[in-house]
């Protein structure tokens, strides 16, 4: 047995208060929440920017495999 389960450490019966699970409750709560905020709009940001290259860059793939010469394919310029 592990040291202090003898005790009485541990066992929620022995004068601690139990106060359960709150995600966000308290002070360490707020802070957590603001980080999670603030994660989540850098997020969005960055998503914001890099959308206009991502497309850009399938719109190239897309382009340069249609320009490609592809024997035995039933489409397509060559």
């Amino acid at each position: 047995m592990p040291r202090g389960f003898g005790r009485g450490y541990g066992r929620f019966g022995s004068g601690y208060r139990r106060y359960g699970f709150l995600p966000f409750g308290g002070v360490y709560g707020l802070i957590d929440l603001l980080f999670i905020i603030g994660i989540l709009y850098f997020l969005v940001k960055l998503f914001i920017v890099a959308a206009p290259y991502a497309l850009g860059l399938v719109v190239l793939l897309i382009l340069r495999s249609l320009l490609r010469p592809r024997p035995g394919a039933w489409f397509g310029p060559f």
